[in-house]
């Protein structure tokens, strides 16, 4: 069989390369496209044989740009849909028979449902806990969540520990964006996350702030991420990029 042409398209800094090489198909990627220069930094230092654009993938085509017939009714049917899903979402700090999961609490804007849900997976035996992921030589300090993000998104953030065995979807917004980006872990891992939650509404914001410190909340390091998503641990230039992501923040990712 002839080996494989491949145009790797969105590269980012390349994963499906990656994946590629360790599936041993016999294939070439002849060229790879991605608009990201942190991204295509780490993307020539790891496959510095592989042509790379920066470059979006509309200069690939001739077709026309198609805008939507009706925005202003897309625009009220995802605001409807957000607003479903508010209603949805409970608040409850206390044990009240609507609440589910370990210890009947729901300390964050979390259905019953997405509670259960997190838990069976952290009791699947089969999956390995994330600090098998960590790194353990590296200064955590420019990667604590801020005071001013603690408060204002307390209730929306997923929260990990080391020995949890799941966490959420990492996207190229995380460490600039808070909700739906990726999950956050707690480094004090001695401090019960239910005992601070209860007792958050009735505090001041300065009182809250404090409260929400204690549990020593970080974001993941892009090489963290990056051994989540199955990089091998040779896949390199961290060292080179890592002032880059700190000002960047990893959504170079």
């Amino acid at each position: 069989m002839e080996p494989l042409r491949v145009l790797e398209l969105y590269s980012g800094i390349g994963g499906m390369h990656q994946a590629l090489r360790e599936s041993c198909i016999p294939a070439q990627v002849v060229a790879a496209i991605d608009v990201n220069t942190v991204a295509n930094e780490v993307y020539k230092y790891n496959f510095p044989h592989t042509q790379l654009l920066a470059k979006t993938i509309e200069v690939l085509m001739e077709f026309p740009q198609m805008e939507s017939e009706h925005p202003q009714k897309h625009a009220i049917d995802a605001q409807s849909k957000i607003e479903e899903k508010k209603i949805e979402r409970n608040i409850c700090l206390d044990s009240s028979a609507q609440c589910s999961g370990k210890e009947a609490i729901l300390f964050k804007l979390e259905t019953a449902g997405e509670i259960d849900r997190k838990h069976q997976q952290d009791s699947d035996l089969s999956v390995q806990m994330l600090k098998g992921f960590l790194e353990d030589d590296i200064d955590m300090n420019s990667y604590f969540l801020p005071p001013k993000s603690l408060l204002r998104y307390a209730l929306l953030l997923d929260i990990v520990k080391p020995t949890s065995r799941r966490s959420m979807c990492f996207t190229k917004g995380y460490g600039r964006y808070i909700e739906g980006t990726g999950s956050v872990l707690q480094t004090s891992e001695d401090v019960q996350i239910e005992n601070i939650y209860k007792s958050l509404t009735s505090l001041s914001p300065e009182e809250k702030i404090m409260k929400l410190l204690m549990l020593k909340l970080r974001f993941f390091t892009p090489k963290e991420i990056a051994n989540l998503l199955g990089f091998p641990p040779e896949f390199g230039m961290w060292d080179t990029c890592r002032p880059l992501l700190l000002t960047k923040g990893p959504k170079a990712l």
